[in-house]
């Protein structure tokens, strides 16, 4: 597999010119424009593995024609991943037991260097199979790798020691430690992650009063933010990532954000007065001033409820993996608010997806 590198600066430039197009209706000011890498930019992949005779290797599957390829190597992936998919093949290639039926690997790498792989089976796995999981990720070590393994099957986790990696970031000169456990939901660009929380950092400097998030995963944001606010009030509803928030909340010396597990549509009804939640006892939401909202939402944007709610904060910062359910919710938040800033993170370089942020001003 190779890439067209030279062609990335044009391609940019063409992301560029349609996400301008895009705001051009909401008087959006210009756009603040930040490339990725070239190549080696993604931190996590997945792989369907695929059995010839005495072979096997990782293969994909054209969107398109839905045909295989085969791939020794992925140069859109980090070189870390590009490594161990060599080498972990290389291992279990003549082990039997591991791998019989097994169909799909998963992998995460960071840029601490740590990584976690995950094996997936078409069979229930056994102690046999933990015992030879042992000595693969053992000799893994052996070769260099600070590697943890996780095998899965139908109803099965097994995990040989821990099941994620610890991703450290350096955000305006100040380390962060976030846990990133597999098959949880982590920014796939490292690196331009560290942009997209450097720049919310820049927009929310000076802040005055306190910060709701919602979606806030296992704190990628609400961590980095804590210092410009007074407190944070964050939501997500996915219990493994509310554990690796208040984890990593622990680990970052944390004091004044607070995590709720709930979605951005039951916290909307609590606000509102239409429900009441356990979740919620202890928590005084009367103590918290947010005047300041984040958000970024799944592809589908904000419903309409939590649209509503978003609104009446006076200023709102909004990260979006989906420009066109973005400007569907700039039709109603630009009535009340201006596009202070806006930006563009190219976290999918060669592709048609594009990241992008907002940052509005009530009127």
């Amino acid at each position: 597999m190779t890439l067209p590198v030279e062609q990335y600066p044009q391609l940019f430039a063409k992301k560029v010119e349609n996400l301008t197009a895009l705001f051009a209706p909401f008087n959006a000011p210009s756009l603040e424009t930040f490339e990725s890498e070239p190549e080696h930019f993604r931190m996590r992949a997945e792989f369907r593995i695929w059995h010839n005779d005495d072979d096997l290797y990782h293969v994909m599957f054209n969107q398109q024609t839905k045909q295989r390829y085969r791939v020794d190597q992925f140069p859109i992936a980090s070189k870390l991943l590009n490594q161990i998919m060599v080498v972990l093949l290389d291992e279990i290639r003549f082990n039997e037991l591991l791998r019989h039926k097994l169909f799909q690997v998963d992998y995460l790498t960071s840029l601490s260097g740590q990584i976690v792989v995950s094996m997936l089976y078409h069979k229930k796995l056994d102690d046999a199979w933990t015992e030879q999981a042992q000595i693969l990720k053992q000799n893994l070590i052996e070769k260099g790798f600070n590697i943890q393994l996780v095998g899965r099957a139908t109803k099965q986790k097994i995990i040989v020691d821990r099941d994620y990696v610890e991703e450290k970031l350096t955000v305006d000169g100040k380390e962060y430690i976030y846990r990133q456990v597999e098959n949880s939901f982590t920014q796939p660009n490292a690196k331009m992650n560290i942009k997209m929380l450097e720049w919310a950092r820049s927009c929310t400097a000076n802040s005055e009063g306190d910060l709701l998030e919602l979606y806030c995963g296992n704190g990628n944001f609400s961590i980095a933010l804590a210092s410009q606010f007074r407190k944070v009030l964050a939501t997500e509803i996915s219990k493994s990532s509310v554990a690796s928030a208040q984890y990593n909340i622990e680990q970052n010396n944390i004091d004044n954000l607070q995590i709720i597990r709930m979605s951005a549509e039951e916290f909307t009804q609590a606000l509102n007065g239409v429900r009441k939640f356990n979740r919620l006892k202890g928590i005084e939401l009367s103590d918290y001033e947010c005047n300041t909202i984040f958000v970024d939402p799944p592809r589908a944007g904000l419903d309409q409820d939590t649209l509503n709610l978003v609104q009446t904060y006076d200023r709102i910062l909004y990260i979006s993996c989906n420009p066109q359910t973005l400007c569907e919710n700039l039709e109603q938040l630009s009535k009340t608010h201006r596009i202070e800033r806006c930006a563009l993170f190219d976290q999918f370089p060669y592709t048609d997806h594009v990241e992008s942020g907002v940052w509005l001003v009530r009127k």
